[in-house]
Order: C-alpha cells, then sequence, then structure tokens
C-alpha cells in the first residue's frame, strides 16, 4: 500500500494518496508497537486464520486458507515503509498536520528499541524470527525519513541528533552483519549465505549508491541464482 501510494503522489493523484494517509491514521491509532501489516478495510485488527479443509485450492493446492495469520506477525520494514511514504507526503502537503507527526515520532520511538528485535521477514515466512537483512533496512530507512523531516521542518520537535547517531549505528551494523564476505552479497539475514530478492531494495532506498562494490556484487549473484526466466525469485526454497 505505501508503495501504490507513492506511485499515486508521483503520478499526480494527491487526493487518493492523501486519503490514505487519512486513512493509515486512523487504522493505527493506539499503541504503534502493535503496529500491524495488514488490516480489514475498515481498520478491523482482527483477521484471525483458519482452514477450510473441505475446500480443494488452486490447482489442488492445499490447505486452503481464510484470513492471514500474518496479521499477527512482527515486520520490521512496515515502519520504514510507512515512514517513507509520510517522508514522500510532505514533499507535496508539507508537514501541515501535527497527527502526522505525531504518528511518525511514535513510529521511530519505539524503533529506538524495536529495530533491534528478530521479525518474520518481508516474505512471511512460517519459520522463527530473524535477523533479517532487509528488516533492518527498513528500520534504517525509518530513521533517516525521519531525521530528515526535522532537517526540512525546523518547527518540528525531535531528538535529532540522537536518532542521527542510531541512523549511523544501524546503518554500520548492516554493513557489518548483513554482507557475506565470502558470498560478496548482502543475504538474506545475519550469518546466512542464502540470498534473497528483497536486498534489491538497498540502493532503491537510498541504503547505499548503486555503485557501491558491495551493491554490484550482490546485484551480480542475484542476477546468478535467482533469476529464472528474466523473473527473480524471492529466495531459493530447499527440496
Amino acid at each position: 500500500a505505501t508503495l501504490t501510494r507513492e506511485a499515486l503522489m508521483r503520478g499526480g493523484y494527491h487526493e487518493e494518496a492523501m486519503a490514505w494517509r487519512d486513512w493509515l491514521l486512523r487504522a493505527t491509532a493506539g499503541d504503534v508497537s502493535k503496529l500491524q501489516i495488514m488490516y480489514g478495510a475498515s481498520g478491523e485488527r482482527r483477521l484471525d486464520e483458519w482452514e477450510a479443509d473441505w475446500l480443494s485450492g488452486y490447482e489442488g493446492a492445499v490447505p486452503v486458507r481464510i484470513g492471514n495469520a500474518a496479521a499477527g506477525q512482527y515486520q520490521l520494514d512496515v515502519y520504514g515503509e510507512v515512514m517513507s511514504a509520510l517522508y514522500t507526503a510532505s514533499q507535496f502537503d508539507g508537514m501541515t498536520s501535527q497527527a502526522v507527526w505525531g504518528l511518525q515520532f511514535a513510529l521511530v520511538e519505539f524503533l529506538e528499541e524495536g529495530w533491534k528485535l528478530p521479525d518474520d521477514g518481508i516474505w512471511e515466512v512460517r519459520g522463527p524470527r530473524r535477523h533479517f537483512t532487509h528488516s533492518k533496512v527498513m528500520a534504517w530507512v525509518a530513521l533517516d525519513r525521519a531525521v530528515r523531516t526535522l532537517e526540512e521542518w525546523p518547527d518540528l520537535e525531535g531528538p535529532l541528533e540522537r536518532w542521527r547517531t542510531l541512523c549511523d549505528e544501524i546503518h554500520a551494523e548492516v554493513c557489518e552483519k548483513g554482507f557475506n564476505e565470502e558470498r560478496q552479497a548482502f543475504t538474506q539475514y545475519y550469518g546466512s549465505d542464502e540470498l534473497d530478492a528483497s536486498i534489491l531494495m538497498l540502493p532503491l532506498v537510498g541504503f547505499l549508491p548503486p555503485e557501491d562494490p558491495r551493491v554490484i556484487s550482490t546485484i551480480e549473484a542475484v542476477e546468478r541464482e535467482l533469476v529464472e526466466d528474466g523473473f527473480v525469485l524471492r529466495y531459493r526454497t530447499r527440496e
């Protein structure tokens, strides 16, 4: 939704994009530490998952699930995507609402400790939580956009220097733990040697420049191992 919203704004559909922002403010009201990756169309928080074992899925795929258990997952990347979308919105209509900055402030305040936690990752895997590289990068995005907002709107209040320091700390950790020297690539999670398509987002969100040797070697590794018939796999699954 955040990526679609940014596309709408870039295409000139500001009214539609701002309506989504207003919906977000209503849906996330309350404890931002419990920010969900999805809500019902009216902002419902409870999206229980259950299996309809009497149904056959597409081409016989089973199980058929109603609802989505991922609504209860912890995904760090959501914070970065939301902060990025709200920052982009401010470039169009300014920081006109204290409610918007209040949400942003609360999100980043939570991330000051929340970024250290393992999460379920962008692909919503059902395995154990890990320190996914992409998730940590998006936590950095959230801090980076908060810092930029304070720099560009000096009337807003916030711990600018503290957030700058934390931004640098997250960046340094990802470069140290997310990059596999032997593979010469950023990998799926800390300590892993597996590739993941989500790491292609690093230069797109401004984490590292496209010409950085680590970005180039990562892209080359993804091209060798995850591209099939012109399409990029999320990651390789074991037999």
